[in-house]
């Protein structure tokens, strides 16, 4: 936290003035919105990403957005029943800016994404397929489990422990293969335990940005699978001696599980300086099934965000906390509501659960330089803790009481510092420096890791070109890690050191070959250091009923991936095809052996290469001015080197939509109606291990196909000047028994039945 803080201090200065030399420069950037016949468009969303600014359009479509020095910008503008626009612009313009935007009901990209390059691009520039969840489709979930908020795109599902902590998982990938990020910076935790889902609330984000495919050239280790990055709302501004404020407040809640929940919230602004303040609260009881209850499945959360910041002409700062935590129970084999056969039943209470808490301080400073320059810092400090508790240990003197079974706590400070560059109209890119300081300390009675530090440092350049139809990207990166492990007799492992050097790269394309039609192709090359359980493990994992027992000589993964797709915008249809080939050497696994560890099985892990190929296909459709359907599939296959199917490889899935929206029915304005049918297909290519000198063989549980319904209604209403919305979702309408093959649970109980979501929103 100190070194956060003394990074803020150093750079403070950023949010100043402009030297002389470019104040002189600066323009008042205005503008107007229409839409294709020249008529206003009014409450059109207008925004400069560089530099943080966002503003309304006024009832005659004109926009203002301050003093801008001398610069190449990306401006962006959105408004419901227009397709997204992006453009990029040089300071200082010759005349004010004209905003076309073309009807379109629904869409598949956002303006812009920052994931795809560190900086503003639109999404149709970029050779590796991008995703986007923002608005009503991402507050439409109520989970408190990110990877439940964003499986809904192409490419994404969840490897769940019931429905409160999941882990994204990308195209076969998961865990420490998917890099999560919080507004650019990486989020450390335990990614090797399945009940350690990303420390993030989607309920505090204003969109999610998901880029499917190997992106180590910008994140460095474990972006083997893709990267999500979880995008929090600007702070708010407010031109000189005048000061905005907003109150929001939510409550929400959901009939499977009897959860319930509340968000207040508080955002304001004077001057250059604006603040937020946002706090969420959650409670749950155990899920259902349609054949019961499972017992010990509920959970509580606490979350929340405080933030403040100050904007200058050419740049800000700002300082952001959030926190997330609470605990989780667990479901366990042979524990209550538990039945093996995929019952559920049983009264009785008790069983694990886990504790978790992520505390972390983030910076975010910008200053424009002039000369088609602009730095960025970022900084965090993170404290990742999670502990497990039984609900059997022995007590002092005899006799059973509740116990911790492990207490972990990593402390992660990370530091980017990144200029972003424009050398003329066609070519602009960012050069970076990146940084990591991590420490964990295992401070509970059962030692699953070691006392540990780990560091790591890279330099890394992107470069952008622009040649007419033709947009190329490239980029290489040199990472160094080091790991330093203490000695741990519980572990039978001396104090032990690893190095790791890594260079990974990525060349891509998008040719426009048509107005309509574009071609892409991307080759990547991409990394991944094994992580402290992998390489020090020697325990019991009693979640999975397994004793893990790691290798301090694995070597870090490397992986190959190429991608092409395919993307049509024509008229009221837009389609994306997107294909890839993900080649990874020394592909890091667990494997079970014919030994046993007080009644456990003992799991070793090892090596092989793997491959995994397959592809997503999505379209939508303006089929009227109120009417949209749409429709997504997608397939993964992964075999190891023998030829067996790799672990959690997802069925192929389809998705068929249609919605009505934009309806005003009375009382209500932009109501909206849909409806969404998801296929899941049948995974019988599980994972097989014939064991050595015992001639069995043990495998993972294969699952049938299914189908779910699931029906959703929202309107808004302004009371009293406010905004009221009212939204509901029904889930699994039919109450459809099924197992999902990526749910841990599936050997013991059925997923949970029909669940009804009701949420009310008000913005003072």
């Amino acid at each position: 936290m100190r070194f956060t803080l003394a990074v803020c201090l150093a750079l403070a200065a950023l949010a100043g003035g402009v030297p002389g030399s470019l104040a002189a420069q600066n323009q008042l950037l205005k503008g107007t919105v229409v839409d294709s016949s020249g008529a206003p468009v009014g409450r059109a969303d207008v925004g400069l990403p560089e530099l943080g600014r966002r503003t309304l359009s006024d009832a005659d479509g004109q926009f203002t957005l301050g003093q801008v020095p001398p610069g190449q910008y990306t401006l962006v503008a959105s408004s419901p029943g227009f397709r997204p626009f992006a453009k990029r612009i040089r300071v200082p313009l010759s005349e004010p800016v004209v905003l076309r935007l073309l009807p379109e009901a629904a869409t598949l990209l956002a303006p812009v994404t920052v994931t795809a390059t560190r900086d503003p691009i639109d999404p149709r520039d970029s050779p590796l397929p991008a995703s986007e969840l923002s608005g009503d489709a991402l507050r439409r979930s109520i989970s408190v489990s990110l990877a439940r908020a964003v499986e809904v795109l192409p490419g994404l599902r969840t490897l769940s422990t019931g429905e409160q902590i999941g882990k994204p998982v990308i195209r076969g990938l998961a865990g420490s293969r998917v890099l999560v990020l919080e507004n650019g910076l990486r989020l450390e935790d335990y990614s090797w335990s399945d009940e350690d889902g990303p420390s993030v609330d989607a309920r505090l984000a204003e969109r999610v940005e998901v880029i499917r495919g190997p992106a180590s050239v910008l994140y460095g280790s474990d972006a083997v699978g893709g990267v999500i990055n979880v995008l929090p709302a600007d702070l708010p501004r407010a031109d000189a001696g005048h000061s905005v404020s907003r109150f929001r407040t939510e409550l929400f809640g959901a009939t499977n599980n009897k959860e319930g929940g509340a968000l207040l919230g508080f955002e304001g602004a004077r001057s250059g300086w604006g603040a937020r303040a946002t706090v969420l609260g959650r409670a749950a009881g155990d899920l259902h099934t349609p054949e019961g209850e499972l017992a010990n499945t509920g959970f509580n959360a606490l979350n929340g965000e405080l933030a403040v910041g100050v904007s200058g002409t050419s740049g800000g700062i700002s300082l952001r906390y959030t926190r997330y935590g609470g605990e989780f129970k667990l479901l366990e084999a042979g524990g209550p509501g538990a039945t093996g056969e995929g019952g559920a039943g049983g009264d009785e209470e008790g069983g694990p659960e886990r504790k978790l808490s992520d505390d972390r301080v983030q910076l975010d400073a910008n200053r424009v330089l002039g000369g088609g320059m602009r730095l960025e810092v970022k900084a965090q400090g993170q404290r990742h803790w999670i502990a497990e508790n039984s609900d059997e240990a022995p007590a002092p003197g005899g006799g059973t009481e509740e116990g911790r079974v492990f207490d972990l706590v990593l402390k992660t400070g990370t530091l980017d510092v990144l200029l972003h560059h424009a050398l003329g109209p066609r070519v602009s890119g960012t050069v970076g420096l990146s940084g990591l300081l991590q420490d964990n300390d295992s401070r509970g009675p059962e030692a699953l890791v070691p006392d540990a530090r780990t560091r790591d440092g890279a330099l890394f350049g992107l470069e952008r070109i622009d040649l007419g139809r033709w947009s190329l990207l490239a980029g290489v990166r040199v990472d160094l890690r080091g790991i330093d492990a203490d000695a741990t007799p519980a572990l039978a492992l001396p104090a032990t050191s690893r190095d790791y050097t890594a260079v990974t790269g990525d060349v891509g394309a998008v040719f426009q070959l048509t107005p309509t039609l574009s071609l892409t192709g991307n080759v990547g090359r991409a990394w991944r250091a094994p992580n402290l359980f992998e390489l020090f493990a020697n325990g019991p994992r009693l979640g999975e009923a397994q004793f893990v027992i790691g290798d301090t000589t694995l070597t870090p993964e490397k992986s190959f991936n190429l991608d092409v797709g395919v993307r049509w915008e024509g008229g009221p249809v837009r389609i994306e095809l997107a294909a890839f080939r993900n080649r990874i050497d020394d592909f890091i696994f667990s494997a079970p052996t014919t030994d046993f560890e007080d009644s456990l099985r003992i799991f070793r892990y090892g090596q092989t290469d793997a491959t995994l190929f397959g592809g997503e296909f999505r379209a939508l459709t303006d089929i009227t001015r109120h009417l949209a359907a749409g429709g997504q599939i997608e397939y993964v296959h992964g075999d190891d080197a023998e030829d067996r199917p790799l672990p959690d490889i997802p069925p192929v899935r389809g998705i068929i939509e249609s919605e009505l929206h934009d309806l005003s029915l009375g009382w209500f304005q932009r109501a909206k109606f849909g409806v969404e049918l998801e296929l899941v297909g049948a995974q019988n290519r599980v994972p097989s291990y014939q064991l050595e000198g015992s001639g069995a063989t043990v495998f993972d549980m294969p699952t049938d196909g299914y189908a779910l319904l699931d029906l959703e209604a929202a309107a808004e209403h302004i009371l009293a000047g406010h905004r009221l919305t009212l939204a509901a979702r029904v889930e699994n309408l039919t109450n459809t028994e099924y197992r999902d093959y990526l749910s841990r649970y599936k050997t013991l109980a059925l997923n949970p039945g029909r669940n009804v979501t009701l949420r009310v929103g008000w913005e003072l």
